[in-house]
């Protein structure tokens, strides 16, 4: 008894440590957030603004993989505020000029775009724009070429080598361990299921992704010799021989201009700043500027930026996008008076097709009251592009990743591996297919036709609100449909788009369109608040998906989800193939 005692008040004393030290964390989390919101910075006279980025560039808060452990140091930000940042350092007089010093950039290609595009407008101004790199990623060095000086270090390098992509297949594996896939697809461009199927790349696929891949380095490519004066010839062959590797190279092919240490660099920036040699650089980094422009004044009339970012799922929780929590902020849109226009920013390669259709059908509702304008960032892609057909009009960047328009459903069951390791099953129904899928003895006898029947109809109906939106008819929709994968350049030729412009130009046109002169933003979903975080990432599965996506790296933990997430495998998909990283 007395031991029993003894360990009851031992438990109780744990308990309460545990939760004193939960509440310590949250205590600080709170204080550090107050203090570091309260600390504006102050922009001297005389600064250069500096292009370094140390997080993510991001659309939107969902993206972000927030930390308890961050204590307000997380270095992400958001792609409006960098670009709104460039755009005032244009006319702030305290301003001289723009250092770009960034090796790996951790942006999307839209996301460049539309930066550089920025930063091309600054130059108007007359003041300088430097850059400066050590081992330079090509997404990086594509940022930096726009610049009127580009230096390298002198054993730098520019990772300068063009597009490819790499696709993984499982098909062997998954014969090899016992699993089984029964896959239903529409077009035969749709390749989400091909890893699963083959061994190797259909002559589908190669062919709409050969496209893809020389229409976005066609833009891409283009820019950079453009802005370092460069002919055709000369920068075809610098990249196909891999000539950034070299830094000499680099310099004798224009690639750079000159080959300098960094102290060197700095010597330049202070001769533009007319500054003594012992003189120290005013410097304010993109982050910080963003937090020392003033507060734009909020306006009775606003135009609201929703943001669709990550893969489409059901569900209500806050990172990606999940229909119940985006029907609601849809709804709250509709309803808010001071809401004059609504900018749907989509960066999604799509997912859930019944989700997609709940976000499509409240987008219509909303455009009924106002006017819905949407802008398109790295992919808008089956999923992402289906919600989009409620627009009253489309802006597309040229690297966009679009189209896809097409739907397939997989199944996978585990049966031959089950019975391999002497694990057996046996079914009792009351109806042919009451079973209709079994992780242990796979699909019924109907459920694939039945399933093959849901896909046809899906992908019908998602021609068919394409044709209303882009007023077009079936066949025309079905010829670039099948789940092809087309640019943004190629999607307005096609017309599948409207324009080809920036988020903030479709923010000017729903502007324009709901008559506005004077408005302020605002953005959805809201930040989530550090309490939330806190909760969010002690619950299991978050951590355990945080561990392994540690372990196996992100894009093998995003392969892995494919085979074991049910909200992935389960159901008629409108998803992209695919993602391409500029590296």
């Amino acid at each position: 008894m007395k031991d029993f005692i003894k360990n009851v008040f031992a438990n109780i004393v744990a308990i309460l440590l545990i939760g004193a030290v939960l509440l310590g964390i949250m205590i600080m989390i709170f204080v550090v957030s107050a203090m570091s919101g309260d600390q504006k910075p102050f922009v001297e006279n005389n600064s250069v603004l500096t292009i370094d980025f140390k997080g993510n560039i991001l659309d939107s808060y969902t993206e972000k993989e927030e930390s308890i452990f961050d204590f307000g140091q997380n270095k992400d930000v958001l792609l409006l505020d960098v670009v709104n940042a460039i755009n005032n350092a244009k006319k702030d007089e305290k301003i001289k000029g723009i250092s770009i010093e960034v090796d790996n950039l951790p942006a999307g290609i839209t996301q460049v775009d539309d930066i550089r595009a920025a930063i091309e407008d600054f130059k108007k101004s007359g003041k300088f724009v430097y850059a400066y790199g050590n081992n330079m990623s090509q997404g990086s060095y594509y940022l930096a070429s726009v610049a009127d000086k580009l230096y390298l270090n002198p054993v730098g390098m520019v990772e300068l080598k063009g597009l490819s992509t790499e696709v993984t297949f499982l098909k062997d594996f998954a014969a090899k361990y016992g699993i089984g896939v029964d896959v239903i697809r529409h077009g035969k461009f749709k390749a989400a299921v091909e890893p699963f199927i083959r061994n190797d790349i259909s002559p589908e696929n190669k062919e709409q992704l050969s496209t893809l891949l020389n229409d976005i380095w066609g833009n891409i490519s283009t820019k950079i010799k453009t802005s370092r004066k460069l002919d055709d010839a000369t920068f075809k062959t610098a990249v196909d021989s891999l000539y950034g590797f070299m830094p000499e190279l680099v310099v004798k092919n224009k690639l750079a201009d000159q080959l300098l240490q960094k102290s060197e660099y700095e010597n330049l920036i202070k001769k533009q700043l007319k500054l003594k040699s012992d003189e120290k650089i005013n410097r304010i980094s993109v982050n910080k500027y963003i937090n020392a422009l003033d507060e734009e004044e909020s306006s009775d009339n606003k135009i609201a930026v929703l943001y669709a970012a990550g893969e489409i799922f059901n569900g209500d929780e806050y990172q990606n996008i999940h229909s119940e929590k985006y029907v609601k902020y849809i709804k709250d849109l509709a309803e808010d008076d001071d809401i004059k226009a609504v900018v749907l920013r989509v960066n999604s390669p799509g997912g859930s097709g019944n989700a997609s259709d709940e976000i499509l059908f409240e987008l219509q509702q909303l455009k009924l009251k106002k006017p819905l304008v949407v802008s398109f960032g790295d992919y808008a892609a089956s999923g992402g592009y289906y919600i989009s057909m409620a627009a009253d009009k489309i802006y597309s960047s040229p690297n966009t990743l679009t189209g896809s328009i097409g739907v397939f459903g997989m199944i996978m069951n585990f049966k031959d591996l089950a019975n391999r390791n002497g694990i057996r099953s046996d079914i009792v129904s009351t109806n042919a297919n009451s079973q209709v899928y079994s992780p242990l003895s796979g699909a019924a006898p109907g459920t694939i036709p039945i399933l093959t029947r849901s896909v046809e109809s899906t992908y019908k109906r998602f021609v068919y609100f394409v044709t209303q939106n882009r007023k077009k008819s079936f066949e025309q929709i079905d010829a670039i449909g099948g789940g092809r994968v087309w640019s943004g350049t190629r999607a307005k030729q096609l017309g599948l788009v409207d324009e080809l412009g920036s988020l903030q130009q479709a923010i000017n046109y729903a502007a324009s369109k709901a008559k506005l002169k004077d408005y302020s933003l605002d953005s959805y979903p809201r930040k989530s608040s550090p309490l939330e975080e806190f909760f969010k990432q002690t619950e299991e599965d978050e951590i355990a998906a945080r561990v392994i996506s540690k372990k196996v790296g992100k894009e093998n933990y995003e392969l892995f989800q494919k085979i074991t997430n049910p909200k992935l495998n389960n159901g008629v998909q409108m998803a992209l193939p695919y993602q391409i990283t500029i590296k």
